[in-house]
């Protein structure tokens, strides 16, 4: 639901809409084999379904470092890291980041990533949502968050731009 004055989904709204992306992920990615989750190929590129794992658990890490960051009063490091680098760049680094990761190890981190996101946006109250991250903010938590973790369809829709991508995938590897 988007309310007039933070011009984006409530709290609740953007938790259910996160919940939803991840387990339509994980559900893709539970019918495929172990080889084919570490075979490269998704969406026409080099990325393996491992990979797209650890890129996706790297926006919800740099939701979590802004949450912290604004906790303390500041800017998160994304900020910063956007002033010189391209999104293509920082995605091509986290890759890059956990590429050592086995596949069991890259879906048990995502999975404690992502469940640690969510007991963070559960305790936040809805007033925290509504206002700007710091006292210079011009938008509120809720709505750099989802843009944080958004997609072409919305705030909170990251996993949804990857889905098309990664059901073609199954289709092609998946048991």
């Amino acid at each position: 639901m988007v309310t007039k004055r933070d011009k984006g989904p409530t709290r609740k709204a953007a938790i259910r809409l996160l919940q939803q992306g991840h387990d339509e992920v994980g559900q893709l990615l539970d019918r495929l084999p172990k080889r084919a989750f570490i075979t490269g190929g998704l969406g026409g590129g080099e990325w393996s379904p491992k990979d797209l794992v650890g890129h996706l658990e790297s926006w919800e890490e740099y939701s979590l470092e802004a949450l912290d960051a604004w906790e303390a009063g500041h800017g998160p490091e994304i900020d910063k890291v956007f002033r010189s680098e391209s999104t293509a760049t920082v995605n091509r680094q986290a890759v890059e980041r956990k590429a050592s990761r086995s596949g069991p190890e890259m879906r048990r981190h995502a999975e404690a990533t992502h469940r640690t996101l969510i007991v963070r946006l559960e305790a936040m109250t809805d007033q925290r949502w509504r206002k700007p991250g710091t006292r210079r903010g011009r938008k509120s938590v809720g709505e750099r968050l989802g843009g944080l973790l958004g997609g072409p369809a919305g705030p909170f829709r990251h996993a949804e731009a990857h889905l098309k991508d990664l059901e073609a995938f199954v289709e092609r590897h998946g048991r």
